[in-house]
């Protein structure tokens, strides 16, 4: 199995809106704001080969939208998807499968393009899947998270009629997250606290766990508990989740790669006296 980063730009939010109740002048020390508040964020995607399958995770935002969308999130330093793979080594024939963590257009928005007219995908020969629950959410989504789900992003992905829905069993533990199995070395934990059925890939590769950490824990700056995003549907839900999860990774030493963490891509943890930090920064090295 190899695993690269890959990579097709970076993009700005809100400071105040990523870290929630967080104030700026703690917040800002690893991620600092531009004149406007706005912080500089990643759009990493993750693709995992293995035996005859190489696998997507997220797609990043894409570049269809128009100007007066873009002005809001301001991309920068940006590559198309197909590029990206290209400097890789790869062609967008070759994806077999495309795992989509969630719909929200930051996520997706990289497997739809404008050509002739026509809203099309760029993976021909590619499964893409996704968790029912947030199917369902995307395509009637409440009033809050409403703009984070375009039509122009997910409609497309039934129309190429390779779109499979996920179904998340019933589970209810209050000391354990929900693991599915998504394929040989890759399950999926479920998390909903910001947003419905959102998947955090964990790829076994050797002695190496690698989670995929999504929008669970954005960055390295999320990791302290109470740093959760005002994006979040249910900030509380968020608090336990990553709680939850942070203990086993703690425990089994797991590598965590981030989605949107400009400067640090992955690391692993420690115990501190102040609960579990980040001990080693690193990079996947492909």
């Amino acid at each position: 199995m190899q695993l690269y980063n890959i990579h097709t730009g970076d993009f700005k939010l809100d400071g105040g809106a990523m870290f929630g109740v967080v104030p700026k002048s703690i917040w800002q020390k690893l991620n600092p704001a531009d004149e406007n508040n706005l912080c500089n964020w990643a759009l990493r995607c993750l693709l995992v080969e293995q035996e005859d399958r190489k696998i997507l995770i997220d797609t990043g935002m894409g570049d269809k939208q128009d100007a007066k969308f873009f002005s809001h999130f301001q991309p920068h330093n940006t590559v198309p998807l197909t590029e990206a793979l290209s400097k890789k080594g790869f062609n967008v024939t070759e994806i077999t499968d495309v795992l989509l963590t969630h719909l929200h257009f930051d996520h997706v928005g990289g497997a739809i393009i404008h050509k002739e007219g026509e809203l099309v995908d760029i993976f021909p020969n590619a499964t893409y899947w996704v968790s029912e629950d947030q199917w369902n959410l995307a395509i009637a989504p409440n009033k809050r998270e409403k703009a984070s789900f375009l039509t122009e992003n997910i409609l497309p992905l039934q129309k190429t009629g390779r779109l499979k829905l996920i179904t998340i069993p019933q589970f209810k533990s209050e000391n354990s997250l929900q693991e599915i199995h998504f394929c040989e070395n890759i399950s999926c934990i479920v998390v909903n606290g910001h947003t419905q059925g959102m998947l955090i890939p964990k790829i076994t590769n050797g002695d190496t766990t690698i989670v995929f950490m999504a929008d669970l824990l954005p960055s390295v700056g999320h990791i302290p508990i109470p740093y959760v995003m005002g994006y979040d549907m249910q900030p509380l839900v968020t608090l336990k989740e990553k709680e939850l999860f942070l203990e086993d990774a703690f425990k089994n030493n797991y590598t965590l790669f981030f989605e949107h963490d400009v400067a640090h891509e992955c690391c692993n943890l420690q115990m501190t006296e102040k609960g579990i930090r980040v001990k080693d920064i690193f990079s996947l090295g492909n």
